[in-house]
Parts: C-alpha cells; structure tokens; sequence
C-alpha cells in the first residue's frame, strides 16, 4: 500500500468527524464509528490494492486519483460496501459509494 502523508490522514479523520463518527487511529488506518455503523477508513496517496472483507470500508484520496481509486474498487467487486472519498486541498471534498450501495451515515 502506498505511503499515507499526515495530511491526508488528517483531513479523513476530520471529515469523518465532522460527520458525527468518533475517529481512532490504527497505525496508517483510521476506525470510524457512529452508532452501529464501524467503517474501516483507509487514506492513500496512490491507488491501492483493495481489502480483501469486511463491513464497510472507505479509500480517502486526492481528488485527482479518486476515479482511479474508485475504478480499482470496482474491478475488484469486493464483497462489503465501499466509498471513496477525493479530498481537495482547500478541503474540499466529493464521495463516491459503490454501485448499488445503499449507504445510509
């Protein structure tokens, strides 16, 4: 996987904040919760190999690897629903949910 800057974790973890969900860090991976819901949050620099299970997982990258991002995602057809989230550097930032996925925060 590839190197995950500060920034960009650190703009994750606000995003997620800022959506209700209490953030903890785990080595390069955040845990978002909020109520039931635990998403696995992975922020990365370049497009990475996604995870092979889980529940709910989430890719944050920036905005100009985001389809790249996303495209891998769905070749890969993972099994658990997923999201990518392109951060501007202003901020910024646009989702998007897997085909099909009825995500509900």
């Amino acid at each position: 996987m590839a190197t995950v800057t500060t920034p960009l974790a650190e703009k994750a973890e606000a995003i997620f904040t800022d959506l209700g969900y209490v953030v903890e860090r785990d080595g390069r991976e955040l845990r978002a919760q909020r109520k039931w819901r635990i998403v696995n949050v992975t922020p990365v620099d370049e497009p990475a190999t996604p995870r092979e299970s889980g529940d709910f997982h989430c890719l944050v990258t920036w905005q100009e690897k985001a389809a790249e991002v996303r495209d891998r995602l769905q070749r890969r057809d993972p099994d658990y629903e997923w999201a990518v989230i392109g951060i501007e550097e202003n901020g910024d930032y646009e989702v998007c949910h897997a085909p099909d996925a009825n995500v509900s925060a």
